[in-house]
């Protein structure tokens, strides 16, 4: 026979509402008696029948978690966290990439709203206008992008870049180039922002290039042919495609030119050279994001602006300026 709601109240010692308050709203509940609630719900194999709480809150129980390219190995630790996350808080989350097309990301915002009770953004590629609009039918918090009035979750990349370009000067390079993500990414915005405001050094930017490996690889060109002896890349992906492609035309890297990346994803520390890099907090990200969006679907409030800290993994392929 099927547990039900009634049996679990009976063994925790509590209303059957209190049950249903537990799994539903549980902000609302006393978190030592929530704990009891769920260990003998637990225990007692019992699961809510989703659909028809949903009927009576009026919530789905589940989140959207929306980011540019899933491939990209900066993603899956940020969603691996937002899902244990969310886990805790009994929801679910729905995945889906966009390929770095904000025609896609559009379509599935307006595709997941009726099915979700908030979105994750992560790395959108739509205009702050458009989010705006679509923020009209559903809550979003937005990561690693910064929205006027809507909850953000921020990694400081601006500060990754302050400390890449004076790591980089601090080895005796002067002439240092950007080599930027998409057109319109906030993350190059900060990160050019950060570079140019760096007195001593002579900043060269190249951009805008596809945040992948083979973007990496078609930069190379142009870094060699810039005259530059160090190399901030938009991530971890770009810099291994830009020293592969700097390697393949007889350019020594680090003795000929120094390169940092973005991320510190795990193919940056099995290069040779191992990438120096910006390490940014994206499982923290992943597991605040969701916080702030259920906080902002059960309780409403402000719109609060969370930034983390990045900092400054330094490898193999940053070395001194050659004379």
């Amino acid at each position: 026979m099927a547990v039900t709601i009634r049996d679990v109240a009976y063994a925790s010692g509590v209303h059957v509402s209190t049950v249903s308050r537990a799994f539903s709203a549980p902000h609302l509940v006393n978190p030592e008696t929530r704990t009891r609630v769920l260990a003998v719900a637990e225990e007692l194999g019992y699961r809510p029948n989703r659909a028809a709480r949903a009927l009576t809150t009026g919530r789905t129980h589940n989140i959207g978690l929306i980011v540019a390219d899933i491939a990209n190995p900066f993603f899956p630790p940020l969603i691996k966290a937002a899902q244990a996350q969310a886990r805790t808080r009994d929801y679910h989350v729905f995945v889906a990439d966009t390929d770095e097309d904000p025609q896609v990301e559009e379509e599935l915002i307006q595709t997941l709203t009726k099915q979700v009770d908030g979105v994750l953004l992560c790395s959108p590629r739509l205009t702050n206008k458009t989010i705006e609009r679509l923020h009209e039918d559903v809550p979003f918090v937005v990561v690693n992008r910064r929205v006027k009035g809507m909850p953000t979750v921020l990694m400081d990349v601006g500060r990754g870049a302050r400390l890449a370009v004076e790591h980089l000067r601090d080895l005796g390079h002067r002439r240092i180039a950007l080599v930027s993500g998409p057109s319109g990414s906030w993350t190059s915005r900060q990160m050019h922002e950060a570079a140019a405001a760096m007195s001593g050094v002579d900043l060269v930017l190249l951009g805008p290039n596809p945040p992948t490996e083979q973007g990496g690889l078609q930069a190379a060109g142009d870094v060699a042919a810039s005259g530059v002896t160090g190399v901030l890349a938009y991530n971890d992906l770009v810099a291994i495609g830009l020293m592969e492609g700097l390697i393949g035309r007889g350019v020594d890297v680090p003795g000929d030119i120094s390169v940092i990346g973005v991320d510190d994803i795990v193919s940056g520390r099995l290069t040779r050279p191992k990438l120096t890099t910006i390490a940014m907090p994206t499982a923290a990200a992943g597991r605040m994001a969701v916080d702030m969006l259920l906080q902002s679907v059960g309780e409403g409030g402000g719109t609060p602006v969370a930034m983390l800290e990045t900092d400054l993994i330094i490898r193999e392929s940053t070395g001194e300026a050659p004379r």
